[in-house]
């Protein structure tokens, strides 16, 4: 027996029948209207658009250009006032301090570094010649001859970048290069040793002037006058190429590290940097050297001395202290940047007998941990 279902439409509470009607139903249609313009009118509406955002693009580049103006008028109000005004900065626009200065100094040394390297590679004369010239210029003092050391090719890389130290401390950083004259740097140096004796505040902001206004890099003329003038033998022995890496003279980059240093305000108002390099056979000082090697006589307790030193240290100048007589004590100097050094047992070779108590290059006594009294500049 089947039982048969019958479907039942859904009715209303009252019996109605829904009704189901499909969604385009046309009860439900409604009719949109649209505002259609011209294109005459479309077009003239987008011309009047354009013109006025140029407008205001315009006002906007008046308004940034005003802002700047005014920026660098009260720089320049700053620095007739004393004070700290328009800055030379660090890399990236950074204002300067230690950690900029280790930045620009680590920077410096790898170009040195990489101009030695290609120098050994690829030698414009008999490595033993070119040894014998950076000796005949950095060595002279201590009587170092070629016939003392072994010449090796990492020797010799080593003997390059200490030449280069030499010529970028004495040749650059501590002398106040503003101009291509060698007369009128060494001029405006004497100038300021003057000043900073007599009140290290003004010899400050003059130094900041003086810079503000230098040269923005060295004519190779200038620069060749520099190398001549500290590593003559070498360079006759490179046939007088200046030294370039990667494209890039490292002269001009270590004028441009000296710029940063003596173009900032220091922190003190009264201070200003000066690099030193620890001569060749010198003892190791821990608080003015740092070893890039490792050195096994130190290890052990025995005394080591200097091999190289392939990039120089910076030291703070101040004022000396005021003696109770009213006369005023020797500058002092605080070591901020170690000099780098690789020691004679990890370069390999003697290097002779330091001079009696030798450590800078410009003949002044070893200074003691921290700060020491120095001779003028």
């Amino acid at each position: 027996m089947y039982q048969q279902t019958v479907y039942q439409q859904p009715t209303q509470p009252n019996g109605a029948y829904q009704s189901h009607q499909p969604p385009n139903s046309s009860s439900h249609t409604v009719v949109q209207g649209q505002d259609v313009v011209s294109g005459e009118q479309y077009r003239y509406a987008l011309q009047n658009f354009r013109i006025a955002h140029e407008k205001v693009e315009q006002q906007r580049l008046q308004l940034e250009e005003q802002e700047r103006q005014v920026a660098q008028l009260r720089a320049r109000i700053a620095i007739l006032e004393g004070g700290s005004g328009l800055q030379i900065q660090g890399p990236g626009g950074n204002s300067i301090d230690d950690f900029s200065i280790k930045n620009a100094a680590s920077q410096l040394d790898k170009l040195i570094n990489r101009w030695a390297a290609d120098i050994i590679r690829t030698p414009p004369a008999p490595l033993r010649d070119i040894c014998a010239g950076i000796l005949a210029d950095v060595a002279s003092s201590i009587g170092l001859e070629i016939d003392d050391v072994e010449g090796t090719p990492m020797q010799i890389q080593a003997y390059l970048r200490h030449a280069m130290a030499e010529t970028m401390s004495e040749g650059i950083i501590n002398c106040l290069i503003a101009t291509n004259s060698s007369e009128a740097n060494v001029q405006l140096t004497r100038i300021h040793e003057h000043i900073f004796a007599r009140d290290p505040t003004v010899a400050c902001v003059w130094r900041r002037q003086t810079f503000s206004a230098a040269i923005d890099s060295c004519t190779p003329e200038m620069t060749a006058n520099i190398l001549h003038e500290h590593i003559p033998e070498l360079m006759r022995v490179l046939n007088g190429a200046l030294p370039i890496s990667g494209g890039i003279s490292i002269l001009d980059s270590a004028y441009a590290f000296s710029r940063m240093l003596h173009g900032a305000g220091s922190s003190s108002g009264d201070a200003f940097y000066r690099a030193f390099v620890p001569e060749l056979g010198s003892t190791l000082y821990p608080r003015q050297i740092e070893l890039v090697k490792r050195c096994l006589k130190s290890e052990r307790g025995e005394l080591d001395r200097v091999g190289a030193t392939i990039f120089p240290g910076l030291v703070k100048v101040t004022q000396g202290i005021q003696q109770p007589n009213g006369q005023i004590g020797d500058n002092i100097q605080t070591v901020v940047r170690r000099a780098q050094v690789i020691c004679e047992c990890a370069l390999g070779g003697a290097v002779g007998l330091p001079p009696p108590g030798a450590f800078m290059n410009d003949g002044s006594m070893p200074m003691a941990p921290g700060s020491v009294p120095i001779a003028p500049m």
